[in-house]
Parts: structure tokens; C-alpha cells; sequence
């Protein structure tokens, strides 16, 4: 097959963006939302993150109690319980959320048969560039992020 610049674009519409299960999205909700009240050290409920953004509230215990199984949060029980980060949202990375919740295949792609090896170490870097910036991100930058108006990624 010769490779024309239409051929390479095709290519890398296959490659496509980051694709979130809803159980990852919601986790990475949830720990932006705990991040945004860390400071105040008080738990926050269940309920509260789960009318926010909409998430069914069953769905998100369950996201929670993985998070805390990995150490990424921690919870209070009684009237005045709910979840909270486990450390500093500085050194949480969305990779980290990510590897909880979906395990290392979130940085998996299928691999797709090409004849033309520069291609597939192409798709690589692209992928190594996701997880790199996945690794980067931490939830910190992504709600202080969240509290500015203008912001963009």
C-alpha cells in the first residue's frame, strides 16, 4: 500500500482519543471533587459528588470502596462520614485513578496489523504520549483547574 498524507490521516482517526469507561470518568470525578475540599480534611458524602455529577450513587460506593481498597481514599462512617483523599492530591495522578479502576489495559490499544513499521511505532509514541500525560496530571491540576473560568486543555 503506498502511503499518501489521506492514508496517514485515515490512520490516525483510527487511532482515536483516550476512551473512558463510565466507571473510570466517574472516578476521575469524584477524586476532582474530593480534591476540591481536601483542604478542609472533612469527609464528603456519597451523595453530595453523586448529585453533582450526576452519578448513580450505588455505582459510585462501589468506585469509592476500590479507590480505598488502593489506597487513593479513605472513609468515616456516621452522619457526618463520607470519603476523602488519602494523601496530598499533588502525588494522586489521573494515571494512578486510572490503573485502579480499569488496570494497566487502559493504556492498552489493539494492536492493528500494518505492513509499515514506522506506523506502528508511530501508534506507540502516541500511546506513551497518553500515559505520560495521564501519569503527569495530577488531581490537583485538574481542580484547580476546574475552579478557573477560563480554562483549557
Amino acid at each position: 500500500m503506498e502511503l499518501t498524507p489521506t492514508t496517514v490521516a485515515d490512520r490516525l482517526q483510527e487511532v482515536g482519543p483516550v476512551k473512558l469507561s463510565a466507571k473510570a470518568e466517574y472516578a476521575c470525578l469524584a477524586v476532582i471533587a474530593l480534591a476540591h475540599r481536601h483542604e478542609g480534611g472533612r469527609p464528603v458524602p456519597i451523595r453530595e459528588i453523586a448529585e453533582a455529577h450526576e452519578i448513580p450513587e450505588t455505582f459510585l460506593t462501589q468506585i469509592l470502596i476500590r479507590l480505598k481498597g488502593a489506597g487513593l481514599v479513605v472513609s468515616t462512617r456516621g452522619s457526618s462520614g463520607g470519603y476523602r483523599l488519602a494523601r496530598d492530591p499533588m502525588t494522586i495522578s489521573m494515571g494512578d485513578v486510572l490503573r485502579v479502576i480499569d488496570g494497566e489495559g487502559f493504556q492498552e490499544r489493539p494492536q492493528r496489523r500494518s505492513s509499515f513499521n514506522a506506523l506502528a511505532e508511530l501508534w506507540e509514541r502516541i500511546q506513551a504520549s497518553q500515559v505520560n500525560i495521564l501519569d503527569g496530571t495530577t488531581v490537583a491540576n485538574l481542580a484547580a483547574l476546574d475552579r478557573s473560568p477560563d480554562w483549557t486543555i
